[in-house]
C-alpha cells in the first residue's frame, strides 16, 4: 500500500524551522559541489555557511512559484563559488598548504547549523550596538586588529578604543541576553 509523501513545512528561510530542514536537506550536496568545484574541503564548508547566511538574509526574495529551494540554494552556492575563485585569484593558497591535507570529497559537513545560527545571532546583536562600539568589536575582534593600530585609524587615544571595546562587550552581552541567548557567558 502506498503512503502519502507527508508535506514538508513550507515557509520562509528567515524561520528557525525551516532553515534547518533546508540544512539537513541540502548541505551535503551543496557541500559536495563546493568540494568538487574549489578542491578544499574547509573553503567548502565555509561556502556552505555563507549560502545559508545569504538565504536567510533574502528569504524575502525567494519566489518558489520561479525555482525550487534547491535551485535558488544551487544559484547562491555557484555565486560564491565564483566570488571565492576569483578572489583566490588574486591572494593565491600559501605554498604551505599541503593538498594531502584536504580530506575526500565525500567528507559529511563538519560545521553544524548551530554555528551558523549563532553567527546570526552574533550579527543581530552587533547591529543593535552604537556604530562605535560595533566599529571598535569588529575591528580588535573579528579582525584581530590591535588597539594601537585602530586608535590611529580612528585618530583617538588608545585609551579610548580600549574602553569603548570594554563597554562594547558588555552591551552585548546585554543585547544577546535580551534576544534570550542561552549560550556559555
Amino acid at each position: 500500500m502506498l503512503r502519502p509523501v507527508p508535506r514538508k513545512r513550507r515557509g520562509r528561510l528567515d524561520d528557525e524551522v525551516v532553515l534547518r530542514e533546508a540544512y539537513k536537506e541540502h548541505a551535503e550536496e551543496l557541500f559536495a559541489f563546493a568540494r568538487r568545484s574549489l578542491s578544499d574541503a574547509g573553503v567548502a564548508e565555509e561556502v556552505v555557511q555563507e549560502t545559508f547566511l545569504r538565504a536567510w538574509r533574502s528569504a524575502d526574495r525567494y519566489e518558489p512559484a520561479t525555482a525550487s529551494l534547491r535551485t535558488w540554494l544551487f544559484s547562491i552556492c555557484r555565486n560564491i563559488v565564483i566570488d571565492t575563485h576569483r578572489a583566490s585569484a588574486v591572494r593565491p593558497r600559501s605554498a604551505d598548504t599541503d593538498p594531502k591535507d584536504t580530506p575526500p570529497a565525500d567528507t559529511p559537513v563538519h560545521e553544524p547549523l548551530e554555528q551558523l545560527l549563532v553567527g546570526l545571532q552574533v550579527e543581530e546583536a552587533l547591529r543593535r550596538l552604537s556604530d562605535q562600539h560595533r566599529l571598535v568589536l569588529v575591528e580588535v575582534h573579528l579582525r584581530d586588529r590591535p588597539a594601537a593600530e585602530v586608535a590611529d585609524q580612528l585618530g583617538i587615544p588608545e585609551g579610548t578604543v580600549r574602553s569603548r571595546v570594554y563597554y562594547a562587550l558588555k552591551a552585548l552581552k546585554l543585547v544577546m541576553e535580551e534576544m534570550g541567548w542561552q549560550g556559555e557567558h
